[in-house]
């Protein structure tokens, strides 16, 4: 059964990836300042799977080069429809910040034109207004209405119904700019006298850089795809079981804890407390026996889902789960005290 959800999942990925490549590639056609995804991106960093019928896409925008923090602070008095306000616009969130096309050495014009800034800044909402149009219109264009379908949503993010031949998967589109050549200031990672990842991975993670997505109105959402991808690739170079541990964890996740098309709990919550828990486990002895690595994992989780409570592992001021469902959290939280008290049945 755990074969045949996996293989599922996979020809899910495969069939919804063929889909958005054609899209994307047709958006890119229309519009240049959008990179349509490649075939090899896509494995990888560009999708995540956060449940089996929930994937997250994320589409490159294009022109913009160069990138450097910004050191001077102003003030924003507009909205994002460009009309004057008297008080300012509230400041941006730990994994959040603003984005000003003076941010990049080298830009498209396409960038400072209206659409997509106002008073030098780029607004995620103006981008995504232009990105859902194209998208509706390249559905059209590709003869994909049978099989794309975009979902009505109360904020600007776009999100699409795209029908395989096993099951209907949501998709959010998550405009993105990629930012390969240097790590936030936000992200004060890794933390001192950490043993985990090695020095030489940690190197390796921060030359990747970061993203910035396109996920609200005013401001730019923090994104490290890249290096929680290579994280996870060099999991196990000791021989250890913390993929076995992972992979389970979600299996049970999607069973028993947090089952459900949108459940409040997904596949990035679970990697992140992986992250936490390697990092506070860092030797080799600690993940040579998987009924104690696993318990220990699933512990973690009860805390986090418990306490309403879990860091981001880059940005760790920032609460992944401020804004679930309390009452959701605590079902979560009662299905897994009730696995802890009783916990055999996995793991025979």
């Amino acid at each position: 059964q755990v074969e045949r959800r996996h293989y599922l999942v996979s020809k899910a990925v495969e069939e919804v990836q063929k889909i958005i490549q054609q899209l994307t590639a047709e958006i890119s056609y229309k519009a240049t300042r959008f990179q349509a995804i490649s075939n090899s991106g896509i494995h990888n960093e560009n999708i995540k799977v956060l449940a089996p019928s929930q994937f997250l896409i994320t589409v490159p925008l294009r022109g913009l080069t160069g990138y450097r923090e910004c050191q001077v602070r102003h003030w924003r008095y507009y909205t994002v429809r460009g009309a004057k306000l008297l008080s300012s616009v509230r400041d941006p969130e730990e994994l959040h910040q603003w984005l000003e096309v003076e941010q990049f050495s080298k830009s498209l014009q396409q960038w400072h034109e209206t659409d997509v800034n106002i008073e030098g800044d780029l607004v995620p909402a103006k981008v995504l207004i232009v990105f859902r149009e194209l998208v509706e219109k390249s559905i059209i264009s590709c003869n994909l209405s049978s099989k794309v379908t975009v979902l009505e949503s109360s904020s600007s993010v776009v999100r699409v119904a795209v029908e395989t031949s096993e099951s209907q998967v949501e998709v959010e589109l998550v405009p993105a700019v990629e930012i390969p050549t240097c790590w936030p200031e936000k992200a004060r990672w890794p933390r001192c006298l950490k043993h985990w990842p090695s020095q030489e991975k940690v190197q390796s993670i921060k030359s990747l850089g970061f993203d910035l997505l396109a996920r609200s109105n005013y401001h730019w959402q923090l994104c490290f795809s890249r290096a929680e991808h290579i994280l996870m690739e060099g999991l196990d170079e000791d021989g250890g079981c913390r993929m076995k541990c992972f992979r389970v964890m979600r299996q049970m996740k999607e069973d028993v804890w947090c089952a459900g098309n949108k459940p409040v709990i997904t596949a990035y919550h679970l990697q992140t407390v992986l992250f936490w828990t390697c990092e506070k486990y860092p030797r080799t002895k600690d993940w040579r026996c998987f009924p104690e690595a696993f318990l220990r994992l699933v512990q973690k989780l009860h805390k986090c889902v418990s306490q309403h409570f879990l860091k981001h592992y880059f940005v760790k001021n920032t609460n992944l789960l401020k804004y679930t469902n309390t009452s959701d959290l605590d079902l979560v939280a009662s299905k897994l005290a009730v696995f802890l008290e009783n916990p055999v049945f996995c793991l025979d």
